[in-house]
């Protein structure tokens, strides 16, 4: 019920509702007069003292139900809540739709910096220890189906048809055997044991890639960019490192630790989402400096051992820094770290004296590998 009163001075204006203190989930009936002269409103409830609550003090909330309710609160009151079915008593409050200034603005600044801090940590330095953790628990059937399922995701995310096919593997006789001939020279850097499953994606990108479980990537780009079989073999003995230091592993498992952590702070990351980001951080997956380093010592280790020159990956960067830059596909995953660039352009001038390299695949062989794909 309203009752307005029509005179020369403002008149109290009256209204009923429901006023919750926010400690107890159910409503008191009250009425309430606003009291223009007096600046305030108030509340007046049976067996209770009333409430007076200033003008300027009062702020609409919007009414998540139905629409068609007034629901106010008092602007130092987090909890309390005043329900009014009488849409005239905002004429009377010309002030209530302004926002609630900030109060203890320090305070709210000091907790969101703790509360940034506490997620760099998480996703910096204890998503990372957990993951090389982990890493160590895996079984090598685990690896090697996440790194097939991985694979999957990477052939149908490349897709450019539109038309949802995976990206064919190329797979000629003659290149395949050159293939296989290359791992068998590289094999030896393999400990006991360890599987790796070599592939060549039919895609003009200049890449090569490793994921868990031992599945070496090579697209055809980099087989067609590649001037000489050093330099795919030094690029294989490279991502072979990585296989045997289990890196792939290890980087799945700080990616999804990550989108976790972000996921339960600003939404669901999990289901399809997360599988494409993931995959799209194992295709272009940047190692730290001591991983990429330690790839690097290893790739130059085998080439050595096998009779390999190993300036082929220099060679490669070489080439690849004048047509592309710094910072394209393939250049970027090994080049990210410039000291990890000169130690490996540095790889010639670091050669044992008296080291005669034995070519990686004969002329004829050669041509084989980067025709695979026709």
């Amino acid at each position: 019920m309203t009752v307005i009163r029509i005179g020369a001075a403002p008149e109290p204006f009256e209204a009923r509702g429901l006023y919750f203190d926010g400690d107890t989930a159910v409503g008191d009936l009250a009425r309430v007069t606003v009291d223009e002269t007096a600046r305030r409103i108030e509340i007046s409830r049976k067996g209770a003292p009333p409430l007076h609550w200033p003008l300027d003090a009062l702020r609409l909330l919007p009414d998540q139900a139905g629409g068609d309710l007034v629901v106010l609160r008092l602007r130092h009151d987090p909890v309390a809540r005043l329900i009014l079915d009488d849409a005239l008593l905002l004429e009377r409050l010309p002030d209530v739709r302004r926002p609630a200034p900030l109060v203890r603005r320090g305070r709210l600044i000091g907790w969101a910096l703790a509360a940034l801090a506490s997620v760099a940590l998480i996703v910096f330095v204890l998503v990372p220890r957990m993951a090389d953790q982990m890493a160590d628990y895996i079984p090598p059937a685990g690896e090697r189906a996440l790194g097939a399922a991985t694979l999957d995701q990477i052939r149908s995310a490349l897709d450019e048809t539109g038309m949802g096919e995976p990206v064919a593997f190329c797979t000629a006789p003659e290149g395949q055997a050159a293939l296989d001939a290359l791992q068998a020279r590289l094999a030896p850097g393999l400990p006991e044991g360890q599987e790796i499953s070599v592939h060549v994606l039919d895609h003009e990108m200049i890449n090569a890639f490793v994921l868990p479980g031992g599945y070496v990537v090579f697209f055809r780009g980099l087989l067609q960019a590649a001037e000489t079989p050093e330099e795919v073999a030094a690029v294989f003995a490279h991502e072979i490192g990585h296989v045997v230091s289990r890196d792939p592993t290890r980087h799945a498992l700080r990616s999804a630790g990550s989108i976790g952590v972000l996921g339960l702070l600003f939404g669901d990351f999990a289901g399809g989402a997360l599988v494409l980001f993931l995959t799209e951080r194992l295709i272009e997956a940047s190692y730290s400096r001591e991983a990429e380093a330690a790839a690097d010592h290893f790739a130059r280790q085998l080439m050595l051992d096998t009779g390999l020159d190993p300036a082929g990956l220099g060679s490669f960067f070489a080439r690849l820094q004048q047509v592309f830059g710094e910072e394209e596909g393939f250049l970027a995953h090994f080049t990210s770290h410039p000291a990890l660039s000169d130690r490996i352009l540095a790889a010639e001038a670091d050669l044992p004296p008296g080291f005669t390299p034995r070519p990686a695949l004969t002329e004829s062989q050669w041509q084989a590998l980067q025709t695979i794909c026709n």
